[in-house]
């Protein structure tokens, strides 16, 4: 192995914070480095600086005099009259005609979706997202050592992340990548980098391990700290006798004591997000009838759809970069005409979108005033607490919301927008990659958020954890004028869409047998979502198979709550016991025996069901 890239006692600043303090570390051949940490701790700061975009304050950095490497930052700055051809095979010194004979060019083309934009194309008619894709599949065509790729799975869809993975995955060269993408982490990092307060903590294997291996340092870290604090109270106490008994001491133990006491580790950023109140939901939430839906250039999305949103249904939503998902979301929310048919919306419903835009946030505007356009208070609780409280404990510091949403990294600015969506308390949740930009930090609150989200929720998502672990039921366009249901989730999904491929490279196109919105043999209730005819598995069908697996999520929220509650009970029966307090315990004990009993029969309920999908 050879060292490729190596960062000596390296410190760089921003403004006032320092983001790599004292920094070394190295990559070397067959590396592949997964780099994750909170939005504006600097993580892509320290890619500028490993590939030399950026010069360090302090500190060396030196690269293997043959390295051969590939930068795709999130800026993509191409020049607005090449053609895509230019930026992906011009470097390689090939026409446009002698593309398909090269089998890397071929295969990097076809899984980033590069022909179908056309090669002849100007960058500056590209948007944002293909202009990304473009600039990706530019550095992929390349013979590399090192790959180092900012947020690569960023506006690609749910296959185009699993053929990235796959492609590097099959190519000999080592790879840095920053990503919050936790399924793409997983499958290709070897080693995890944690960037935060200026240093950068190395851990083995890809997000799980990272996942495992962070808690238990953690906990290391709790137990020195609970020792420091136990020790610092005898040294205080020792040092609070008195003066005629500081005399009689070593001046050197007077120092160690006042070093123990003062050595306060500093506190790690946290990032918390929160369950505003919430309106009360009716039992008509957001319907679509007979509907007709058809993109802004006239071309059909979907045609006689009829879908119920019911109370409390929680849906994802998948389907390749261009099917259409916004414009069904935006006809969703009611803010794209339907071509027929129409739209019913109940008169309870408190409707939140999260776009996929950052458009509805003033770059000029501070921080705190974004907050404040929303509410200047908010009720949580019992409490009322300021806006300039909830943006701490969002992460940012007092100082951070003086500053410019324009001087916000995209994670920052993303997490301000959910922020706001949230404080207007809605009770209906529409959610456009809501993972783009957000670290993975505030990914696992997001999610915990909505593992206990009351109301109705339909989310857009390339992230195979979130669509996975916050929705009931999934459900696809394939772009053949139907909404889809998928029993199997993404897996289906992917396999569905594999078929077609193949399919289409036969000549013949073969959307299969799907479970599809609108259709003439509608049988699901309502409140079990869109209308939809099924196609059996083997032993139950499409439809009990959704309706099985709804309750079967449904019975795991209940079952996790009263685990919690058990865990409280156990507590105060240990306090209890402490006290001798046998009235008090005898009254938890029946208590706790009830829970215990209600939690052992949601759980047999649960069984019953898994066995009847298992058949």
């Amino acid at each position: 192995m050879a060292n490729l890239i190596n960062l000596e006692n390296v410190t760089k600043t921003w403004g006032l914070k320092t983001l790599l303090d004292g920094i070394s570390l190295g990559v070397q051949t067959g590396d592949r480095i997964g780099v994750v940490g909170l939005n504006g701790g600097g993580k892509t700061t320290l890619l500028e600086v490993l590939t030399g975009i950026e010069p360090p304050d302090s500190g060396r950095v030196s690269h293997n005099s043959d390295l051969r490497m590939a930068v795709v930052t999130q800026r993509a700055e191409l020049n607005d009259e090449d053609t895509v051809a230019d930026v992906v095979l011009g470097p390689l010194g090939l026409e446009v005609f002698e593309w398909a004979s090269n089998a890397t060019v071929r295969d990097v083309l076809g899984g980033l979706g590069i022909v179908d934009l056309g090669l002849d194309t100007r960058v500056g008619q590209l948007s944002g997202g293909e202009r990304r894709r473009t600039n990706l599949a530019a550095a992929l065509v390349q013979d590399l050592d090192l790959i180092i790729l900012d947020e690569p799975t960023n506006h690609l869809d749910v296959e185009g992340v699993q053929w990235l993975a796959e492609y590097l995955l099959s190519r000999r060269l080592a790879i840095v990548v920053v990503t919050h993408d936790r399924w793409f982490l997983d499958t290709i990092a070897t080693t995890t980098w944690e960037v935060h307060d200026g240093v950068v903590d190395a851990y083995e294997g890809g997000y799980n391990d990272w996942t495992f291996a962070r808690a238990e340092r953690a906990r290391q870290a709790d137990a020195i700290e609970q020792r420091r604090q136990n020790l610092a109270r005898k040294e205080l106490a020792w040092l609070r006798r008195g003066a005629p008994a500081r005399t009689s001491k070593p001046k050197y133990r007077i120092e160690a004591a006042e070093a123990l006491i003062s050595d306060v580790p500093p506190p790690r950023d946290k990032v918390e997000l929160m369950a505003f109140s919430r309106s009360r939901q009716g039992k008509v939430v957001i319907e679509l009838e007979d509907a007709r839906i058809e993109t802004p250039d006239g071309r059909m999305l979907v045609d006689d759809l009829t879908w119920r949103l019911a109370p409390g249904e929680r849906i994802g939503l998948v389907g390749v970069n261009g099917s259409g998902k916004t414009t069904l979301l935006r006809a969703l929310a009611g803010e794209h005409p339907l071509a027929a048919g129409r739209r019913i919306e109940g008169q309870t419903v408190r409707l939140g979108w999260l776009r996929q835009e950052l458009d509805d946030l003033d770059l000029s505007r501070r921080l705190i005033d974004c907050v404040e356009d929303v509410a200047s208070y908010v009720q949580m609780g019992d409490k009322q607490i300021s806006a300039s409280q909830l943006a701490e404990r969002l992460g940012f510091s007092p100082k951070r919301q003086r500053t410019p949403v324009g001087d916000l990294s995209g994670g920052e600015r993303r997490r301000l927008q959910l922020t706001r969506v949230l404080m207007a308390e809605p009770n209906v949740l529409l959610l456009d990659e809501p993972t783009n930009d957000l670290d993975i930090d505030t990914l696992q609150e997001l999610e915990s958020l909505l593992d206990g989200w009351p109301g109705t929720l339909v989310v857009i998502s390339h992230d195979r954890y979130l669509i996975e672990r916050v929705t009931d039921s999934t459900w696809a366009l394939f772009g053949d004028g139907k909404l889809t249901n998928l029993p199997g989730g993404i897996e289906e999904y992917l396999a569905r869409r594999t078929a077609m491929a193949e399919a289409e490279g036969t000549g013949v196109l073969d959307l299969g047998e799907g479970i599809t919105a609108g259709s003439d043999t509608a049988g699901t209730p309502p409140q079990a979502g869109a209308s939809s005819s099924a196609t059996p598995s083997k032993t139950i069908s499409a439809q009990e198979h959704q309706r099985i697996t709804k309750e079967m999520n449904a019975l795991e929220r209940k079952m996790n709550k009263l685990d919690q509650q058990m865990d409280k009970l156990n507590q105060q029966l240990a306090d209890a016991a402490e006290k001798m307090d046998t009235a008090k315990l005898t009254e938890l004990d029946t208590t706790l025996r009830a829970v215990q009993e209600e939690h052992s029969e949601l759980e047999m309920q649960w069984l019953e069901l898994g066995e009847e999908i298992e058949g």
